[in-house]
């Protein structure tokens, strides 16, 4: 069995805590991300040969080092980048085609990255591969509860391990969704066991228009341009007439916004799910609170409430209205605000800084370069550069000489000149950088050399 993991969403739900450029799946709410965790349940059943994971370019050095830190390396020809985000169907059709290329015919779980989900699932998804060479499987969630933010699956005549799909239903009220509770219904998990070549019948069959950009073209930069965006489930599951539902009964959550995640933290004896911080809680019941390590936030007759507080935004809405917070991005997308697309803290692929003042003409930042790791041979056009080791040994090249810096000592990068960090000891490096110049953006940078690819 190979498997694809679709991880690419920008998980706006859970702004302020994940951003279009670092995303839910990549937050480490525990000690693993909810990436790392989906991958560890494909390992279950699939090698790491046989894993594809689809995402874009912004997130796959995330997807990469994530991976690493697992102990494992991710073949690069298994990292499918996707021009522009179309849906679930092109992004499964990417993944499916891939496979196929390198496996020929086979029988494929497609996975989202951002689920929380039993290990003990994977042992009902790997047996229902028998069943996946007659029908497109979906898997439905024994409900837990009515609820109004998941689709339903209504199962039909039986099939072994499962069941043939009568219907697929639409996100409900409140009423429905009770309704269909009663009438056995399941939750759409969003998640699929395929062979590809009754896969790619029916998309031929019922999505004509995205198999006929898959089939005469192998530049994904024009697939891209062409097919259509739509979702698996509008392009093929709801029109097929062979698809089956697989019923599992582990625990399984979507996170889909903080109301979710708070319903997966552990409770005080008050019911309040706390993270990260101290909090002191009077005449509180029910809350969640996030913040910061070793601050102290202190609530008094609150009931029911998020609070969500990072070094850049603070997030407080009534738990029952966390689905709106999507409505504050798309304010904040309107007004062209980065707090948007990037935390404070931003990873890049040889570690990450960490922005602690700023304002039109200058910027600080703490840098941590992990060991063995260099950043790209650039310039910046308006601003100059002022670095002092704070701990590890520095490596930097300044207009053609190259030098070492220990803790306590500094250098200074003009304008215009070509210069670059890196970290060439066994332990991680960190510098404070002190910008300054008439402009000081994240886009005044010109790369003459970089080992990860980017422009």
């Amino acid at each position: 069995m190979r498997s694809i993991i679709l991880a690419g969403g920008s998980g706006t739900r859970l702004w302020p805590l994940s951003r279009e450029k670092y995303p839910k799946q990549f937050l480490k709410l525990n000690d693993t991300s909810l990436f790392q965790d989906t991958v560890l349940r494909c390992l279950e059943v699939s090698d790491i040969s046989e894993i594809f994971v689809v995402t874009n370019e912004s997130q796959k050095f995330f997807v990469i080092g994530q991976v690493e830190e697992l102990g494992s390396e991710l073949p690069l020809e298994n990292l499918l980048l996707e021009p522009r985000g179309k849906n679930t169907l092109p992004a499964i059709c990417y993944g499916m085609q891939e496979i196929t290329k390198k496996f020929g015919r086979s029988v494929v779980g497609i996975f989202s990255s951002d689920h929380v989900l039993d290990t003990r699932a994977m042992e009902t998804i790997a047996s229902a591969e028998n069943l996946a060479s007659e029908y497109l499987i979906t898997f439905g969630i024994s409900p837990t509860s009515p609820q109004t933010g998941y689709g339903y699956i209504k199962p039909g005549e039986p099939l072994g391990v499962g069941y043939k799909v009568s219907e697929f239903k639409e996100k409900p009220d409140l009423e429905a969704a009770e309704k269909y509770i009663k009438e056995g219904c399941l939750w759409n998990s969003g998640m699929f066991l395929f062979d590809t070549d009754v896969f790619f019948s029916e998309l031929k069959a019922h999505a004509p228009e995205v198999s006929d950009v898959f089939e005469n073209s192998e530049d994904i930069q024009e697939i891209y341009g062409r097919v259509p965006s739509i979702s698996i489930d509008y392009g093929i599951m709801e029109k097929s007439g062979r698809v089956a539902t697989v019923k599992i009964d582990h625990r399984w959550n979507d996170l889909g916004n903080f109301d979710a995640i708070y319903n997966e933290f552990d409770k005080d004896k008050n019911g309040n799910a706390i993270y990260n911080c101290d909090a002191l809680l009077v005449n509180s019941t029910d809350n969640l609170v996030y913040s910061k390590p070793k601050k102290i936030v202190s609530m008094i007759d609150v009931k029911d409430m998020v609070v969500v507080d990072t070094p850049d935004a603070l997030l407080v809405c009534p738990r029952e209205s966390s689905q709106k917070v999507k409505e504050v991005v798309s304010a904040l997308k309107d007004e062209e605000d980065e707090r948007v697309q990037l935390h404070q803290t931003v990873y890049r692929p040889w570690g990450s800084y960490t922005i602690l003042e700023n304002s039109e003409r200058h910027k600080i930042k703490n840098i941590i370069v992990f060991p063995h790791k260099k950043l790209s041979l650039q310039m910046h056009h308006h601003r100059s550069e002022h670095w002092v080791v704070v701990e590890g040994m520095a490596c930097v090249e300044n207009d053609g000489e190259k030098y070492f810096l220990r803790q306590g000592e500094s250098t200074f990068i003009k304008a215009g000149i070509r210069h670059r960090l890196s970290n060439q000891g066994k332990l991680p490096l960190e510098i404070i950088e002190v910008q300054l110049g008439e402009y000081v953006g994240e886009d005044d940078i010109v790369r003459f050399d970089d080992e990860y690819g980017r422009k």
